[in-house]
């Protein structure tokens, strides 16, 4: 079960939050085993932010995936978000952070679920 949530200080239309909605799936599916059908993503927009104690515009994209995956289907993945950023909300390089994590267990429907 993947988890994206992408914070930013823009804000958004509703055809650039479908749009980033869209380059999310798409990314995701370039790590083997990861689809949309079970992706969920919080757009949150509209934030202050600050970096080096300055406001400006930036976007932190934090993803989670269950499972272990490999450093060059990551590497993909960011690549793929920094250019999707780029493209729908021309942000530069140095206003957008990713991070992927990867965890073993979820809970959902009332129980904990484990990965095999």
């Amino acid at each position: 079960m993947p988890y994206i949530r992408v914070a930013t200080s823009q804000n958004w239309t509703e055809q650039q939050m479908n749009d980033l909605k869209a380059g999310l799936a798409a990314a995701t599916t370039l790590i083997p085993g990861k689809t949309e059908a079970a992706l969920m993503i919080e757009l949150d927009h509209g934030r202050d932010m600050y970096f080096q104690g300055i406001k400006r515009e930036l976007a932190y994209v934090d993803a989670k995936f269950s499972g272990c995956i490999e450093l060059e289907y990551k590497q993909h993945f960011t690549v793929a978000v920094f250019q999707l950023l780029k493209e729908v909300c021309q942000l530069a390089d140095d206003a957008v952070y990713v991070t992927c994590s990867e965890f073993d267990s979820w809970g959902t429907r009332g129980e904990l679920k484990m990965r095999k």
